[in-house]
């Protein structure tokens, strides 16, 4: 009887164990799959610039430009750097693009990505 007890207590136990290291394994999963979405919303941000640069070289579009990709909020920065390179005016973009969704830094479901590019015309 003891070790009928027993072995209950270990098998309740092990199955305990289970059910949560496949919760586990379950967050893990969904919120690598938010990041790549995050990544990709992020990319977005970033040739939309690009786009709106190849129409008009000679200036940035507003910034900070905040809007909404597929449920993440996406902040798209862009700061342009002129300089003359033997009597030709060379401009530099620099661009940075965040998308975040999950709420404030900290909570369990936060997940962001920046990228960084820089074009020259």
């Amino acid at each position: 009887m003891v070790a009928a007890i027993f072995l209950l207590v270990v098998l309740a136990a092990l199955g305990a164990f289970m059910v949560t290291f496949s919760n586990t394994q379950h967050m893990t999963s969904a919120q690598d799959i938010q990041g790549s979405r995050a990544y990709w919303a992020a990319r977005a941000g970033t040739a939309w610039v690009i786009g709106s640069i190849s129409a008009t070289p000679t200036a940035c579009p507003a910034s900070p430009t905040t809007f909404s990709v597929d449920g993440f909020a996406l902040s798209v920065t862009c700061v342009l750097t002129q300089y003359d390179e033997g009597g030709i005016v060379k401009r530099v973009f620099n661009i940075t693009s965040t998308a975040a969704t999950g709420g404030a830094v900290g909570n369990i479901g936060r997940v962001e990505r920046s990228l960084s590019a820089t074009v020259e015309y």
